[in-house]
């Protein structure tokens, strides 16, 4: 037997129908399961990632002159330049003595400015930033690059393959420099040059 309702009247909600399904639970273990998949993951990309930069910086590396092991460290003697040493290294630095040039950014004059030229033998592009040098004085400190005090500070720029840039990289203080330290980015083989 069905109610009659008067008219304009509407049944209540559900009447003559089945309950509504009650919402689904979402489960703790499969969010906290995807989240710790995703953070393998992630680990996972970086790792291959890694090995993947390290790998492709060993032929580049190969034949790089490596960093002095220290300062006090005897000096080798170059071979002369022959046929058998003519392949070329990946990266060549060379550096001189030159005049600083104060920018507007220098605060007085008691800066060291070294002249640069980094060349790229490599057959991949490679980045060059003032911020890759480091300079070191004749008693073996360390000095880091004061960025835009010198006028012809080297810019940051990509070299491709058979490129080279020049300019200046300047440390703070008056000293006498003895080499310059180079490294592409922040995972790259050091290149060391003496300042002629």
């Amino acid at each position: 037997m069905s109610q009659q309702f008067p008219p304009g009247q509407q049944p209540p909600p559900g009447y003559g129908y089945p309950p509504p399904p009650s919402p689904k639970k979402s489960s703790v273990g499969k969010v906290l399961g995807f989240g710790c998949l995703g953070i393998v993951g992630l680990v996972v990309v970086i790792g291959i990632a890694g090995a993947a930069l390290s790998g492709s910086g060993e032929d580049e590396g190969k034949t790089a002159t490596p960093p002095a092991a220290s300062s006090a460290a005897p000096k080798q003697p170059e071979a002369p330049a022959s046929a058998a040493s003519e392949k070329r290294a990946a990266v060549e630095v060379t550096a001189k003595k030159t005049a600083f040039k104060a920018s507007v950014l220098a605060q007085g004059d008691a800066y060291t400015s070294v002249s640069v030229t980094v060349t790229n033998n490599s057959s991949k592009p490679i980045d060059v930033n003032p911020l890759y040098f480091t300079l070191t004085d004749t008693s073996g400190g360390k000095h880091t690059v004061e960025l835009g005090v010198d006028e012809d500070q080297i810019g940051t720029v990509e070299l491709a393959p058979g490129e080279n840039i020049t300019g200046t990289v300047t440390g703070k203080g008056k000293w006498t420099a003895k080499s310059v330290s180079y490294t592409d980015g922040l995972i790259g083989k050091a290149v060391r040059a003496d300042v002629s």
